[in-house]
């Protein structure tokens, strides 16, 4: 039998509709097969998958970039409503093949193990919810991808309020602030019945796999091989014991110095001092540039990374009218590139993402090393160790005098308010994550009015020190906004399991930053050809979930503020 030969671009698939992709698949699925061609075949697999990806996520970039486009909008549903879901029934056909064999390789000892729970929790009939999930998907990026405000006569995106929410003037941060809740509250019916009809298909693919809940089913879907809910659970324990008392010192001396009564939402990110919020740049492309020179510092090799993105243009930063919420870094897997994607608005919450994402796009370079796609597919814990470790690794560099962005007084005030930035966001994760817990477990899940009750309550467990009187909306709409909620439900402990590594890199680089940076690297190398602890340990660190390993770093994070605050 002939083989069907792969095109040699992702370009060769940019129209393709599953008509035209199956016959790849029907080929490897029936070719013959023994051990000793098993390798080839399976090197020609992931050249497939390579290209599959790739166009996959060159669409996913085209309408992210911009959701007003109609074209750009259905081929990113053609993709990810019609042909990500019979897709994944051909991968488990070829894994299933391949695992008949009796193959092996102790180098994809964890590829072997994802494919049998991709097998164990495959179920054709959950193909149609599937895509009807990504088509609710879409419906939620493009109702909040449309979201404006009119600021002084300008009609403006949500992201471009976020200068206007750290001004020294409390009137003009309670205006922002108001106003970038107003479309969630305006729409607050539309979204929660668009949520609740997720909430209905995630429970019924559940049971279709035989699970009793959503939440169960996901901690297998996410391979989370390693941890539990338990342990997830222990983590919100943990961050109520260890952080929210933290969190309530750090708001206590704001208020103070800020003379106020009470902390409102509008008063946690200011300058407590009442100076101007830190620029780091005015445009886009100079601040690229400042970017790729502070990275040099960090290491020659991670400043050529980000050069190339810069050269080969994979970076797309500013904020702009259509442009999707957020952002995010993906990876153009056949050329073996990163892409970042995110709305900058001058403000040096920006600075920070972009070292995050930079982080993520290090892991990319690293990792395609590995010869297999499967080999250079990791869990998001350790992709956020990448991301989160990064911008500590950086934060020493941020004066102008090592190549970035500040006077020394303004880049010890950066390095303190993201230091801030990690004991209040733990809260906010714990909250998130424990949320998703009751809705897809109390029984109640299904019931708009419940889950807005149970947020309030999740809330003022893990935020306290912040009055929110008379905001009960506002405060409701914050878990509309929160977009992994609706989109990629359960995908946000990680970012607090990953914190947690990521500090103990940090603390590690305190002691000796070289060493640090290698072990950082050598664990990004590896992708996900190990287990979650064995790569946290590469790293420096340890995968864990204790009040005790929680408050070390707590204590670590307090006393390096106080220092920078001497």
């Amino acid at each position: 039998m002939t083989a069907r030969t792969l095109p040699g671009s992702p370009d060769a698939f940019a129209e393709a509709t599953w008509a035209d992709i199956l016959p790849y698949y029907d080929d490897l699925a029936t070719r013959p097969l023994d051990r000793e061609g098993a390798d080839a075949w399976l090197g020609e697999w992931s050249t497939l998958e390579e290209l599959l990806d790739e166009a996959r996520n060159l669409a996913e970039i085209a309408y992210t970039v911009d959701t007003t486009d109609p074209a750009k909008e259905a081929a990113q549903v053609r993709w990810s409503a019609e042909i990500g879901p019979v897709r994944q029934e051909q991968q488990v056909r070829l894994a299933r093949r391949l695992l008949d064999l009796g193959y092996s390789r102790p180098d994809l000892d964890q590829v072997l193990k994802r494919w049998r729970t991709q097998i164990e929790l495959f179920r054709e009939e959950n193909l149609p919810l599937l895509e009807q999930l990504e088509g609710l998907n879409t419906q939620y990026n493009k109702i909040t991808g449309s979201f404006t405000v009119e600021w002084d006569g300008e009609e403006i995106p949500l992201p471009r309020l976020a200068p206007f929410l750290l001004s020294p003037d409390r009137a003009t941060r309670e205006r922002a602030f108001r106003l970038g809740a107003k479309n969630y509250v305006e729409r607050h019916d539309e979204l929660a019945d668009l949520f609740g009809k997720q909430y209905a298909i995630r429970q019924q693919i559940a049971r279709n796999a035989g699970f009793d809940n959503f939440r169960d089913y996901v901690f297998r879907d996410y391979m989370r091989f390693d941890y539990t809910p338990a342990d997830c659970e222990r983590f919100h324990e943990a961050v109520e014991q260890t952080v929210v008392p933290a969190v309530a010192r750090l708001h206590e001396r704001r208020r103070r110095r800020m003379g106020l009564d009470t902390l409102r939402p509008w008063d946690t990110e200011p300058d407590p001092e009442g100076r101007e919020p830190l620029r780091p740049f005015t445009e886009v492309q100079p601040w690229i540039g400042r970017t790729t020179a502070l990275f040099a510092r960090v290491d020659p090799a991670l400043g050529d990374y980000f050069k190339t993105m810069e050269d080969e243009k994979l970076l797309d930063l500013d904020s702009r009218k259509g442009k999707a919420p957020g952002g995010y870094c993906t990876t153009l897997e056949h050329r073996g590139r990163p892409f970042i994607f995110m709305n900058a608005a001058g403000v040096h919450d920006d600075v920070n993402t972009l070292l995050h994402e930079a982080g993520h796009a290090f892991h990319a370079f690293e990792s395609d090393a590995q010869p297999l796609v499967w080999q250079r597919q990791y869990g998001a814990e350790i992709a956020e160790v990448a991301s989160m470790a990064m911008e500590l690794l950086a934060a020493p560099f941020l004066a102008e005098e090592q190549g970035g962005y500040y006077s020394d007084a303004d880049a010890r005030r950066a390095r303190v308010d993201h230091l801030e930035g990690i004991l209040t966001i733990l809260p906010h994760i714990a909250s998130v994550d424990a949320f998703q817990h009751w809705i897809y477990t109390g029984g109640e899940g299904h019931d708009a009015a419940a889950r807005d009750a149970a947020w309030l309550r999740v809330r003022a467990r893990f935020e306290p020190s912040v009055d929110w009187s008379g905001l009960e909306a506002e405060r409701i709409a914050r878990w509309y906004r929160q977009l992994h909620i609706f989109l990629i439900p359960f995908y946000y402990i990680e970012y607090g399991i990953a914190q947690l590594g990521a500090l103990q890199v940090w603390r590690n680089s305190l002691r000796d930053p070289a060493a640090a940076l290698t072990s950082y690297r050598r664990a990004l190398a590896l992708g996900g050809t190990r287990p979650l602890p064995e790569l946290f340990a590469t790293a420096g660190g340890r995968l864990a979930f204790d009040a005790a390993t929680m408050g070390e770093l707590v204590t670590l994070i307090e006393d390096q503020l106080a220092a920078l605050e001497a």
